[in-house]
């Protein structure tokens, strides 16, 4: 596993004063790709340079669960894990409480999980586009007439 470097990721976060700034729903399957280096990686720094990265407040425990399941799969050393916790650390979030009573009815009507849930209600109730790589989340994001940005 090659973990990218934390200047790299830093870039989600440089803000240029010229330019128009908005806020950008970015979820964990993102989030991932750009730390661990994945192909994805320059196109969503692309998209996020210069904008606020806002999520629900899961992320983090997120980030978690998608390490342990890289170690289940052998795909990632705990010392690549706590490299990888540290990159996370530098990325600017800005974390969304989320309207629990919106989350249970999106993830009823969708039959998903309310993590999954929890992007789509934050995206809605903050009129932000969505960043995923999740081709479900992508599906219901179109259902629901949120704007998702293409990697």
């Amino acid at each position: 596993m090659h973990l990218t470097t934390i200047d790299a990721v830093v870039q989600l976060s440089y803000i240029c004063i010229l330019e128009l700034k908005m806020d950008i729903v970015i979820d964990t399957s993102a989030i991932i790709a750009v730390i661990v280096d994945e192909p994805e990686r320059k196109k969503i720094i692309e998209l996020t340079r210069g904008n606020t990265l806002i999520g629900p407040g899961s992320i983090p425990w997120e980030i978690g669960n998608a390490f342990s399941a890289m170690f289940k799969r052998n795909r990632l050393s705990l010392e690549e894990a706590q490299k990888g916790l540290e990159i996370f650390k530098r990325i600017p979030l800005r974390y969304i409480e989320p309207d629990f009573t919106n989350v249970i009815s999106i993830s009823q009507k969708n039959n998903m999980y309310a993590y999954d849930a929890y992007f789509l209600d934050c995206a809605l109730r903050q009129k932000a586009p969505l960043l995923t790589l999740d081709t479900k989340l992508k599906s219901v994001s179109n259902d629901l007439k949120i704007p998702t940005l293409e990697v």
